[in-house]
């Protein structure tokens, strides 16, 4: 299916919105209220490009949501399931926020930018008035707001090189999701270890909606002998490595136990945080659904647009899939999907209900390929 998207001042542009026109951007989604690229005409290329060299995505819309004042940590450590007391300035965590009845409602990275002032890099979904909510019910001494700060990713095996280059080779000695503030040519910005992909990369946070171009620019010609061009978050990789998209592979009512990602949830830490309780009741009584890899049947399907539904043999409902590609490196169908526990053993046979009608699978571990495989 294609249509286009009307503009309107109802979505926001990106600092890079420019240079990503420029770039030959033919495909956008809207995402936190904003355009944010999806494509630039060749997706295949786009995927070489990442899993080979090097790209540069424009993912501005993963907004910030900045927590500022005394009480900054307290409310952190209210809508956050992990102890943040010893966290650093310079360090991030992914940090996964549940409501009361301990369903998930977003995945951000937890970015502490200084003693008293954290950022919540969030998926597509207005947390903002959340976190403002929560702190006027605590009658919190804090201040949440949205911060002129706009992510772009450089990812891919090349990725460490373009930024060594551009800020010296102090980058190679970041751990996974640490940040140093710093700037480039006058350009203030964070530069992050991190990133939505599986490849080697890092997020330039700039803080300074007026120089996006200008960081824009700045990337490509330092890419250029890396093999840099541009790309987008790449829905075959993604699935391929087992990441999770908030929103479109969790249903409402999911949690962090069908979600196989109770590691990041810490129930028996001494600090209290929305959902505790709820979570501990569903730990108890064990997920009634877990999210599993598929591998479907030939022919090659095209990436689907919809959830499908999923049946045992018999016709009665299994699951729903949430996201299915025709994996580039695979060379077979795979699908990400939230399966009933009773049919989520790996092995078990299944039957998907597709666009083109039903097709055979079989429940697979994730991800369906390792980091540097």
């Amino acid at each position: 299916m294609t249509f286009g998207i009307t503009p309107g001042p109802r979505i926001r542009k990106s600092p890079y919105f420019d240079a990503t026109v420029a770039a030959g951007m033919t495909d956008v989604t809207v995402y936190n209220h904003m355009y944010m690229p999806t494509g630039f005409g060749d997706f295949g290329v786009e995927y070489r490009r990442l899993i080979e060299t090097v790209a540069v995505w424009d993912v501005a819309a993963e907004r910030q949501i900045q927590v500022a004042g005394p009480d900054a940590v307290r409310l952190v450590q209210m809508l956050v399931p992990r102890d943040v007391s010893k966290m650093k300035v310079g360090q991030g965590r992914y940090a996964l926020l549940n409501d009361a009845n301990g369903r998930l409602i977003n995945d951000p990275v937890l970015l502490k930018v200084a003693d008293d002032r954290y950022w919540f890099s969030i998926a597509d979904s207005d947390m903002e008035y959340w976190v403002a909510g929560v702190a006027a019910a605590l009658g919190l001494d804090v201040e949440v707001s949205e911060p002129d700060v706009s992510p772009l990713a450089i990812q891919g095996p090349n990725a460490p090189d373009v930024v060594a280059d551009l800020f010296g080779d102090w980058i190679r000695d970041l751990k996974y999701f640490a940040f140093r503030q710093t700037d480039l040519d006058g350009i203030p910005l964070m530069v992050a270890r991190s990133g939505w992909s599986k490849q080697a990369g890092f997020e330039l946070y700039l803080m300074d909606g007026s120089r996006g171009s200008d960081l824009w620019d700045r990337v490509m010609s330092a890419g250029l002998p890396h093999g840099i061009g541009p790309g987008a978050p790449n829905v075959v990789e993604r699935t391929e490595g087992d990441l999770l998209s908030w929103g479109a592979d969790t249903r409402p009512d999911a949690n962090v136990f069908e979600l196989g990602m109770e590691a990041y949830v810490h129930l028996d830490m001494a600090p209290d945080f929305i959902g505790k309780a709820a979570l501990r009741r569903i730990r108890e009584e064990g997920p009634k659904r877990r999210r599993v890899g598929l591998f479907i049947d030939p022919p090659s399907l095209s990436p689907s647009e919809d959830n499908w539904p999923v049946h045992d043999p018999s016709g009665a409902a299994a699951g729903t899939v949430s996201i299915a590609v025709p994996s580039i490196r695979l060379e077979r169908n795979i699908a990400i999907a939230l399966m009933d526990i009773a049919h989520a053993a790996v092995g078990t046979r299944l039957v998907v209900q597709t666009p083109d009608g039903p097709r055979d699978a079989e429940v697979t571990a994730l991800p369906f390929i390792q980091p540097g495989g």
